[in-house]
């Protein structure tokens, strides 16, 4: 509660009439003292209440906390999951037209690679198709297309200083 300019002045007229004015310097003083003392026996009682009271329930309280930490944590980590798994419920026979494309594009794909190095491969060995069975994955169509591709360039370099070599020397090995 805060008395304004007003309230002092109705107060300080009040105690003039009543007490005089002899008498009224030394009433002021010893009114001074004792809101000194008040004040300083409030900031007292209140800085006793803080240090027995509040601080031992800060102190008795970090501990709790420390334990609520990963409580808290793993609360946080159930309700994503529920949110998860609850949002997935919901779209259950739902699809997405960005999610359906892609898929169906990678499944294209595949297909298109396991079946082209498969007809190349039946086309240059006629003999050995039947032994010759569809590669299972995408890795397996790359490394039958590598294997049944045609000599590489390095081979005509032999053959050619293999040549070389006969003109050289003569025929004679």
């Amino acid at each position: 509660m805060k008395i304004g300019a007003m309230e002092l002045l109705v107060i300080f007229i009040v105690a003039l009439l009543i007490i005089g004015p002899d008498k009224l310097p030394s009433y002021a003083r010893k009114f001074g003292i004792a809101m000194k003392e008040f004040r300083k026996a409030s900031s007292d009682l209140t800085k006793d209440i803080r240090e027995s009271v509040v601080e031992p329930l800060e102190e008795a309280q970090k501990p709790l906390r420390e334990a609520m930490e990963p409580l808290e944590d793993l609360k946080k980590d159930v309700e994503g999951s529920f949110k998860g798994v609850e949002k997935d419920l919901k779209n259950i026979g739902k699809t997405k037209p960005q999610e359906k494309a892609p898929a169906e594009e990678a499944a294209a794909e595949a297909s298109e690679q396991s079946a082209a190095p498969a007809a190349e491969e039946a086309a240059e060995t006629p003999a050995e198709a039947p032994a010759a069975a569809a590669p299972a994955t995408a890795e397996d169509a790359a490394d039958t297309a590598a294997a049944a591709e045609p000599t590489s360039a390095a081979e005509p370099d032999r053959a050619d200083t293999a040549a070389e070599e006969l003109e050289t020397t003569g025929g004679t090995t």
